[in-house]
């Protein structure tokens, strides 16, 4: 045990703890199957390294081997063209891609790793919605 506060872990911070406390959706920031793909303009077809599920985009997500929980947010349609990969990618569920700032980023990584506080996130695939909830622990 540590004898770090609350506070240590938002020190690198640019937002304090109450930017962050209480619910707050990110819409359509998750993979979903509405995801934008590349489509091969000799063909019309989506590649087959672009075809990809939702279930499959959540058991990588899950796969990866990291303390921090994963979510699997869409991947560019410039990445997916440039190095062949899958229209998704996993990061943590705090990442900046789905928090729209690396500011709110650092906060949700600085509450998730203080004791003082409780985070828990809902990933919907089926909107592409995230809700990251954050309560001071000592509160019910």
């Amino acid at each position: 045990m540590t004898d770090e506060t609350a506070d240590d872990f938002f020190d690198d911070c640019e937002l304090d703890p109450e930017a962050v406390l209480g619910t707050h959706t990110f819409e359509d920031v998750l993979f979903t199957d509405e995801t934008e793909t590349p489509v091969n303009v000799l063909t019309g077809e989506t590649p087959a390294h672009s075809q990809a599920t939702v279930e499959e985009a959540k058991e990588f997500a899950a796969s990866i081997d990291t303390e921090t929980p994963q979510i699997a947010l869409p991947a560019s349609v410039e990445s997916q063209v440039e190095t062949q990969s899958k229209p998704y990618t996993a990061a943590a569920f705090f990442h900046f891609k789905a928090t729209g700032s690396l500011e709110r980023h650092r906060a949700y990584h600085a509450a998730y790793k203080a004791d003082a506080f409780s985070v828990d996130f809902e990933a919907d695939y089926a909107s592409g919605d995230l809700t990251i909830t954050v309560e001071r622990a000592d509160e019910p």
